[in-house]
């Protein structure tokens, strides 16, 4: 996260709280030339438009008192984490572990740069472990570009 993500989400994780969800993850980026604030929320029971809608209702004041953060203009959005959300942070990997995941590899493994299978462990190492179709994979924290939850059917085993 940037130096403007980690601030902007001290300030929203509380609104996220108040509305009984929490905050997943913040993006300040540019795209097609313009720059964007995300504000990503995420609760058991999921995520609606109206509590998208309130979090930014409450969330938005909160910014405008802080406009020295972020110089010139920006889009901001608040959004679902979605349910093929990237997983990022030690904790996310935690509560995910025995879900379906795509990693994505910077380089091709075994003729592969993306495999999909059951996550078992990410260690404090960054090493992410997987079980695709009963054989346990594991790849260094420098060889992955990105792990995402992936939505289907798990790969049938041994």
């Amino acid at each position: 996260m940037s130096k403007i993500s980690d601030i902007i989400a001290k300030l929203a994780a509380p609104v996220a709280e108040k509305h009984g969800c929490e905050l997943w993850d913040v993006e300040y980026i540019k795209e097609a030339g313009a720059w964007f604030l995300r504000v990503y929320i995420d609760r058991v029971d999921g995520v609606s438009i109206d509590l998208c809608e309130a979090v930014s209702h409450d969330l938005d004041p909160i910014l405008d008192e802080h406009d020295d953060l972020i110089p010139g203009s920006y889009t901001f959005e608040v959004s679902s984490a979605g349910a093929e959300r990237q997983l990022r942070r030690q904790s996310d990997f935690d509560r995910f572990v025995g879900h379906l995941v795509e990693v994505k590899l910077y380089k091709s493994k075994d003729g592969q740069k993306v495999y999909l299978g059951v996550l078992r462990n990410r260690d404090a190492g960054g090493a992410v472990e997987i079980d695709v179709s009963g054989q346990t994979i594991c790849f260094a924290e420098n060889e992955v570009a990105s792990v995402r939850l992936r939505i289907g059917k798990v790969p049938e085993t041994g």
